[in-house]
């Protein structure tokens, strides 16, 4: 792809590596493997997958930006959210796929200055790599908070307090199914001279037959079906015994989500901040992303105890929770600090950024009151 930046040659050996590795697999199931094996095997691959390995992936030196690192003010809205359901709750904070550990040292810098700080921060993270760059962010950002922060290696037995996502189901494997004339068929990933290439198999039995059944789309339609997200949720909710379920990702409703002009699906690939849709390129290099179907992640909490207390977008959500207050602690007559704030605010609330786009989805047990972040522009209806 010639319009992206060229990787090293040690880049490229690594790529290789996991090409091999994706290859043998391929080749031991009878040359084909879904196309959500393929995406766990990218990203994930013990040592090689893309958030298993070495190489920088968030952040203007890596591949994309998430919204701790374009602004502080997004935790720091955020922690008064937080503070709000720790108060309910008396909890803790478990975060998912903490990325740099920025969301992180911006929530426990917010709450100490809210006099709001839990006794623990659990961070949930599979890769070792990232769990050791956390560390030393939080240790050099935050050495006097750092040891109330854990890291696990699996979900908890019980929890009670807030469990954050951001920008974590967009990067859990989805499987493709494709809706042709002749019926259904899953999508997946086969050899062709040495090369991945694209194969279908008919899809009649199982979960997946079971889930994409129940969609109405038309003929010709590929789209993503992610089973692991809503299995995630599930598990979530049976830890849960007193709290709130926060997950902030790119999105929409089912509704919107299959519309007849999304027919190609959602599927996206980030590489150097640059976005394409070839998953087979520089496996482990690159990172492979799907929008989020937001109905079926409030399905799976509901079906499996949790109540839907909020879905909105990323703006009302943050404008709810009292961004613009945030950002009015900085003096406008201190230019040079309060100008690039506002900047980044903007991307942040922006229709045309990261305002529309993203969204907000809350999830609870056992909790009554109403959530500060969804008080206004709540889109519930639209699940």
């Amino acid at each position: 792809m010639a319009h992206l930046p060229e990787p090293t040659p040690e880049a490229l050996i690594h790529s290789q590596q996991l090409a091999n590795l994706i290859q043998a697999e391929i080749e031991n199931n009878h040359n084909w493997i879904s196309f959500a094996r393929y995406m766990e095997l990218a990203l994930y691959a013990p040592g090689l997958g893309y958030y298993s390995a070495g190489a920088s992936k968030f952040g203007h030196s890596g591949d994309f930006v998430t919204a701790p690192e374009i602004s502080s003010l997004f935790g720091r809205t955020l922690a008064r959210q937080v503070s709000q359901i720790l108060r309910m709750t008396d909890g803790d904070i478990l975060e998912t796929g903490a990325g740099t550990g920025a969301l992180a040292f911006q929530l426990l810098s917010e709450l100490a200055k809210l006099n709001s700080l839990p006794s623990h921060y659990y961070i949930l993270e599979v890769s070792a790599d990232l769990q050791e760059r956390q560390r030393s962010y939080l240790q050099q950002k935050l050495p006097y908070l750092v040891d109330r922060v854990e890291w696990l290696n699996q979900l908890p037995s019980a929890f009670s307090g807030v469990i954050l996502g951001n920008e974590v189901l967009d990067a859990m494997p989805v499987h493709l199914v494709a809706w042709r004339e002749n019926g259904l068929y899953e999508r997946g990933v086969t050899l062709q001279n040495n090369r991945f290439a694209w194969r279908e198999h008919p899809l009649t039995t199982g979960r997946l037959f079971e889930t994409v059944s129940k969609l109405i789309v038309p003929n010709g339609y590929v789209s993503e079906i992610n089973l692991a997200a809503q299995g995630f949720i599930a598990s979530l909710a049976q830890i849960l015994q007193q709290g709130i379920i926060l997950m902030i990702d790119y999105g929409f409703g089912e509704s919107e989500y299959y519309h007849p002009q999304r027919s190609e699906g959602t599927l996206m690939c980030h590489y150097r901040h640059h976005a394409h849709a070839e998953p087979f390129y520089l496996p482990g290099l690159q990172d492979i992303t799907a929008h989020v179907d937001f109905s079926a992640i409030a399905l799976a909490g509901i079906s499996n105890g949790l109540q839907l207390l909020g879905y909105t977008t990323q703006a009302s959500f943050l404008i709810n929770s009292g961004i613009t207050d945030v950002l009015s602690e900085t003096s406008p007559e201190n230019a040079s600090i309060y100008l690039p704030l506002a900047n980044q605010a903007q991307k942040l609330l922006s229709p045309s950024e990261m305002g529309e786009l993203f969204k907000v989805i809350a999830l609870g047990k056992n909790i009554s009151d109403r959530l500060i972040g969804f008080t206004m522009g709540d889109k519930s209806r639209l699940l």
